[in-house]
């Protein structure tokens, strides 16, 4: 499983941009797919909405499948946090 650590230069990214931006998913819609399959979680819980909106301190998590061999990625803000 690999784990990213990702900085926001906002107050959020959503869920199915973050996916793209990391080339997770390699497209926006192959991104929103994976969200409407279940494979992807927030904090712990499966999470449905692609545009979930994604601040400091959220964990993402893909489930391993078709497009890895699952990821993890941890949301901080410009300070690190």
């Amino acid at each position: 499983m690999a784990h990213h650590t990702f900085t926001l230069n906002s107050e959020y990214i959503e869920l199915d941009k973050l996916l793209k931006l990391l080339a997770i998913a390699p497209s926006g819609g192959i991104a929103k797919m994976m969200v409407a399959e279940g494979a992807v979680s927030v904090d712990g819980e499966l999470e449905t909405r692609k545009t979930r909106k994604l601040r400091a301190g959220c964990v993402v998590e893909v489930a391993a499948g078709e497009f890895g061999a699952g990821e993890t990625i941890r949301v901080v803000g410009a300070d690190g946090a």
